[in-house]
């Protein structure tokens, strides 16, 4: 239709189309023309430009410098319709040592750090190519690549570099376009040379023989690769995760003894000051422990982050805690994705490419250029062949020619003449026509005999080259042999075997701790070296500052790496490590358990069972107030969930007492509160499943409950310990073997002056006791001072109570060998390390 005004169209049309039409245009044009490299070059086209334009104005290696921008303004004047910013960006990238692993243009002035400050503005800066650009640009005056219009019609640029060596791997390349991204990382040089040259050999090379050539990326910042994986995922698939890791040494002080961790080298792309930065800022919120200084000293000679730690703290944990909170352990992932050359329409494409993909795609290339570059030189060989033999001719018949020459009336008419008596082209006759006097020397016509002849020999070895393909393949090879032995160098990036991801064991200092709980339900943990051992029947050291009405009733003895299965006494099951209880002092309550489970406040927490390990071959012998047993696979309580699991069917009126692990074929011993036992082959109880509720395992009599459970594992007297803080051991023969469900025998003389009994345990000599009373006293001892009696004695005294205090829990502590005095650690597994106090007896 026709505007009003009847000089312009109005054409309908559909905003939706208008808008789909527009974008895809946007789209492709933000693919192909700006943001994703050609996998021929490995270049973008502002990286394109920008050298072409620094060789147009002879920038070149050996020559002065010239400003940057006098390079950014001939870029944006002739070839690159963009902003000036993307030019001068796309130059300073190509200076910076730690953004490409070879850099390709020579920059003088301030070009920015790998601590962020940036470049200085183009007009203080300077620049030139260096010499491995050159071998980017390599004869491109030979009809090598295509060329196309400019921006404006008025020049052309090239459509692609002849790229004599695989730039897209070996630099890399990174870019965002529209729906797609890319992200290659830099190989090292020589590598990746030996990879194409044995792809030459072999193009039938399996992924896993080019991993032989090209063992992963090589960063120009260095540092490490921590695993295998990623590497094959993206040479093997165009996609993989790379885990980079930076390189840092312990290295001890000798002026004070303690160690300090050096930052030598960091991951690609990462930035040292904010490495710094963060971690002091994870130092103050307490994230990150054992550092008691941080120094910055890098300067232009490289990068020197030192991280003094605390006399006490464990370097290896420490460097493993800055590992995962920090950029010292980064991820680079990688996406091969480059414009490839339609076979057909020549039409760049978008493709994700293997590694194997990315080396043909270049090995081609450089055949075609090797192909253009011969073409172009056989033409010009034949032109001069062409020139010198009318020029051979003239120089036979000089004296004619002159004659024919000097007759002729204009230049045109001699030229004619000469075409027309000599059989000569208009180009030969030309030649001759300019050809100086010298030229009729005998000297000069020697020289152009053996001209021709050279030039005669050089089309011979042309055309041979063009007809033949292994002969190209041998002169790129030989061309890429050259350019390693110029530039090839070592790898950067040292690769390491993956251990397994960090689990929080690698953050964590494995320590004994002392775990308590008290009755209000405060939780802790503290070092077991801050308990110091103290004589039979001593005053012991408070454990807590617990609150009026409150009391220690559970302590354990733990490594911080080891799992905790805590049972409520309703039967469900939680699952802790000890290292994820809150770390407090001797002095301090802990946390309410509810914050670290989800129960209610109401709940008790009955038993701890820990272990390092979830076996088929071991059980949970579970034991109830009311004297019921139930025996399960240990396997079967690996995963709980954060709600719990059900551990034991709990009848109504009873509750769960105690748990611990067998080996399937332990003797059980379970004790009353009024001094009564009972010991049976654990085999009498059947194996059942979780939700199940058991079998009984001792007749009580009225008003009495089971305070205790003993699965006996090794030679050892049965140590009984009363309220009133008497304890006696027996030997475990005096517990005869009997079938379980009966009411027991007698394990203690039970007196006004023993109290009730609160724990039974198995001990040797070796062992020592931590006694803890319901006030909150904790006392250490050790066995061997306490006498061997009958199952019927009432024992000797353990510990001095104050008025209305009774013992309240006690567990076992072992002596470390290696310490004279206070070393000790708890025991776990065969020797559980916990007993229950009054609310339920039991080791844990």
């Amino acid at each position: 239709m026709t505007a009003p005004n009847a000089r312009e169209r109005i054409l309908p049309r559909l905003i939706d189309e208008e808008v789909k039409e527009s974008f895809i245009n946007y789209s492709m044009s933000v693919i192909v023309s700006r943001a994703l490299p050609d996998v021929r070059d490995g270049l973008k086209p502002v990286h394109r430009r920008v050298l072409y334009a620094m060789n147009e104005l002879g920038l070149l290696p050996g020559r002065p410098f010239k400003k940057s921008a006098t390079v950014v303004g001939d870029v944006l004047g002739k070839y690159h319709p963009h902003g000036d910013s993307s030019v001068y960006d796309a130059l300073v990238r190509m200076v910076q040592t730690f953004s490409l692993r070879y850099p390709l243009v020579d920059g003088q002035g301030n070009f920015g750090s790998m601590e962020g400050d940036n470049a200085a503005a183009y007009r203080y800066t300077e620049a030139r190519l260096m010499r491995m650009a050159m071998d980017m640009l390599t004869d491109i005056d030979k009809g090598t690549v295509d060329f196309a219009p400019n921006f404006d019609d008025r020049l052309e640029e090239p459509r692609v570099l002849p790229s004599g060596f695989p730039n897209l791997l070996v630099n890399g390349s990174t870019g965002i376009a529209v729906g797609m991204a890319t992200n290659i990382p830099p190989h090292n040089l020589g590598e990746v040379i030996s990879a194409v040259i044995a792809l030459i050999d072999n193009p039938d090379l399996e992924p896993a023989q080019l991993r032989g050539f090209i063992k992963g990326p090589d960063f120009p910042t260095g540092g490490f690769i921590y695993g295998r994986a990623g590497i094959a995922d993206y040479q093997d698939t165009g996609r993989g995760r790379i885990v980079m890791r930076a390189k840092a040494v312990i290295e001890e002080k000798e002026s004070s003894g303690r160690s300090q961790i050096v930052v030598t080298e960091v991951p690609y792309q990462s930035n040292p000051a904010k490495l710094v930065m963060d971690i002091a800022e994870l130092v103050r919120e307490q994230k990150l422990t054992g550092i008691s200084e941080l120094r910055n000293e890098s300067d232009r000679d490289g990068i020197r982050i030192v991280v003094g730690l605390k006399r006490d703290a464990i370097p290896r944990v420490v460097l493993n805690q800055l590992y995962k909170h920090t950029s010292m352990q980064s991820t680079f992932g990688v996406i091969m994705l480059a414009l490839v050359p339609d076979a057909n329409t020549r039409q760049l494409v978008p493709k994700v490419l293997t590694l194997k993909q990315c080396l043909g795609h270049y090995i081609e290339h450089r055949h075609e250029v090797i192909v253009r570059r011969t073409q172009f030189d056989l033409d010009k060989a034949l032109e001069r062949e062409h020139i010198l033999e009318g020029m051979k001719i003239a120089v036979d018949n000089i004296d004619e020619v002159i004659a024919l020459i000097r007759a002729a009336a204009d230049t045109p008419t001699a030229s004619a003449q000469l075409q027309t008596r000599f059989g000569l082209s208009e180009r030969q006759a030309e030649a001759i026509l300019n050809m100086r006097l010298a030229k009729l020397t005998g000297l000069e016509r020697e020289k152009l005999e053996e001209e021709l002849a050279e030039v005669r020999a050089f089309i011979v070895e042309m055309r041979g080259i063009l007809e033949s393909r292994p002969r190209r393949m041998d002169i790129m090879k030989g061309e890429l042999l050259k350019l390693m032995e110029t530039y090839g160098d070592k790898r950067r990036t040292e690769i390491v075997s993956d251990e397994g991801e960090f689990s929080i064991e690698d953050l964590i200092a494995e320590e004994e701790m002392v775990v308590t709980i008290s009755h209000n339900g405060y939780i802790k943990r503290t070092p077991l070296s801050l308990y110091n051992r103290q004589g039979r029947g001593g005053r012991g050291k408070s454990s807590a500052d617990l609150k009026e009405n409150d009391f220690i009733e559970r302590f354990y003895v733990a490594s911080t790496h080891t799992y905790m299965l805590i049972f409520t006494d309703d039967g469900r099951c939680f699952w802790l490590k000890v290292h994820e209880l809150p770390q407090a002092g001797r002095n301090t309550r802990g946390k309410p358990i509810v914050n670290l489970i989800n129960v209610t406040p109401d709940t008790r927490i009955r038993a701890i069972v820990l272990t390092r390990e979830f076996s088929d071959t071991e059980f949970l012998l579970f034991c109830t107030r009311k004297g019921t047993v139930k025996k399960t696979a240990l396997s079967q309580y690996s995963n709980p969930r954060s709600n719990g699991i059900k551990a034991i069917k709990v009848e109504d009126g009873d509750e769960l007492m105690d748990v611990q692990v067998t080996s399937g074929s332990n003797d059980v011993v379970l004790a009353t509160r009024h001094g009564l036992s009972v010991r049976f082959h654990e085999s009498d109880v059947r194996e059942m499943g979780r939700d199940t509720t058991g079998v009984k395992g001792i007749e009580l009599r009225p008003e009495d409950q089971l305070v205790g459970m003993v699965v006996i594992k090794r030679e050892a007297t049965l140590l009984v310990v009363t309220e009133k803080g008497l304890g006696k051991c027996s030997e475990v023969s005096e517990y005869r073997v009997q079938k379980r469900g009966g009411k027991g025998i007698l394990t203690l003389n039970r007196t006004a002056k023993t109290g009730d009994v609160v724990a039974l345990m198995e001990v040797v000599p070796e062992d020592e006791l931590m006694l803890m009373t319901r006030q909150g006293v904790a006392i250490r001892s050790r066995v061997s001072e306490i006498r061997v009696t009958g199952r019927a004695a009432q024992g000797v005294k353990l510990v001095a109570l104050d008025d209305h205090d009774v013992v309240q829990a006690v567990a076992r502590v072992i002596p470390d060998d290696k310490d004279d005095v206070d070393g000790v650690e708890g025991t776990e597994g065969d020797a559980p390390t916990g007993e229950l106090g009054l609310d339920g007896g039991g080791d844990a």
